[in-house]
């Protein structure tokens, strides 16, 4: 029977020791010592050497063939797998849908191990300084994050690039909402998470996000940010009821961070599978099928039973989460925002609204309204009609 190399190694050293021993050169005990084993050990070893010769120096089980070893036809099918359909998944993200969609059978150690022998996967060592994690929150919606990562999200459209925004409970884990968008971090790409999340959930304790400038109003660079100028989404915010935390560094966002790296992990390569191309098809992939598994996989219970979240009631979102700025009509009934004129009509009970200062809104459809105080004094399209009398 052929050996490994490293079997027959250590059987030329155990020979060598116990021959020497056996010439006296070296006591029992020293050649105990050197081979790592008891004197007992030594003793059956010698005993072996003596009846069977160099061939009693080899571990005998490893003539037998294990009851329990692989059938080394369905490891083969496991890398031909791995190879030619999921290349560069993670082993447990691979593992997962080789059981779901394959029929596979091994463990998550054993096909680790099968892949790296293979030279499939790499062996990744720990490494960093040694950081203690926060406790997460108890009550489900007591702590959200949001965050958006700029990405190629679209494997088979490389020069794509994408950002998902997403929306992640603290106490669960559970991911509340996703979407790929083309436009980056821009504010209506937030408001418009968070409208999902809020229609669908109702209204969190507080929202944790990074220093963007959608978020906080810097002064100058490296400097702490100016919370007295509260930006367009601070001010739904506070507008909400909803406390909005700031984080200064990657380490303190680690739970958004670790799911975004986790995203561009498994969401690329399942969108490659999938062979996806466009954003819409995304979306409907990543809603549909992603983050139900997603959400299977690694969300948890909470703490604490009781849900933070509080009904959104009879609040309109559609004057809260918006882009609004103040505004003065001019002496032709026109008020101007983002280059876009809005002839106001003749309001009941007034000459003419010139001078006023008004609130201009922009939705999150495109669509602007003019506000003077609690009165409406026009809706318009994107381009300016009006849409219809206030």
């Amino acid at each position: 029977m052929a050996y490994l190399q490293a079997a027959v190694e250590c059987a030329m050293k155990v020979q060598e020791v116990i021959v020497r021993a056996l010439a006296g050169k070296l006591t029992w005990l020293q050649a105990a010592d050197i081979l790592g084993r008891s004197p007992r050990s030594i003793r059956r070893l010698r005993w072996r050497l003596q009846h069977f010769g160099y061939d009693g120096l080899f571990d005998r089980r490893r003539q037998t063939p294990s009851p329990k070893r692989a059938p080394v036809a369905e490891v083969q099918r496991v890398l031909t797998l791995y190879r030619d359909r999921y290349q560069g998944f993670n082993v447990r993200h691979f593992h997962q849908l080789a059981r779901r969609q394959h029929g596979v059978r091994f463990c998550y150690a054993f096909v680790k191990k099968a892949l790296q022998s293979a030279g499939l996967v790499a062996q990744h060592h720990p490494r960093g300084r040694h950081r203690r994690r926060r406790e997460p929150r108890p009550c489900f919606g007591e702590l959200l994050h949001l965050d958006g990562s700029r990405h190629h999200w679209l494997a088979l459209v490389p020069e794509q690039w994408l950002t998902l925004i997403a929306v992640v409970d603290d106490a669960t884990k559970r991911l509340l909402h996703a979407e790929l968008r083309e436009g980056g971090e821009s504010v209506a790409a937030i408001m418009t998470a968070l409208r999902a999340v809020l229609e669908r959930h109702g209204l969190p304790m507080a929202l944790y996000t990074d220093r963007a400038h959608w978020a906080v109003h810097p002064p100058t660079s490296g400097s702490a940010p100016d919370r007295r100028r509260p930006t367009q989404v601070g001010r739904a915010l506070a507008r909400l009821g909803i406390e909005h935390i700031l984080g200064y560094s990657p380490q303190a966002r680690g739970r958004s961070e670790r799911v975004n790296r986790t995203l561009q992990d498994r969401l690329v390569n399942e969108l490659r599978v999938a062979d996806i191309r466009t954003v819409a098809a995304a979306n409907r992939y990543l809603h549909g099928r992603f983050l139900p598994a997603f959400n299977a996989e690694f969300a948890r219970p909470p703490a604490a039973p009781t849900s933070a979240f509080v009904a959104l009631g009879r609040v309109d979102l559609d004057q809260i989460l918006c882009v609004e700025d103040q505004r003065v009509v001019g002496r032709d009934n026109v008020v101007t925002t983002g280059l876009v004129p809005l002839q106001l009509a003749k309001q009941p009970g007034r000459r003419t609204c010139a001078g006023l200062h008004v609130l201009v809104r922009r939705h999150l459809d495109g669509q602007h309204s003019v506000w003077f105080g609690s009165r409406c004094l026009g809706r318009f399209t994107p381009q300016g009609q009006p849409l219809r009398a206030a």
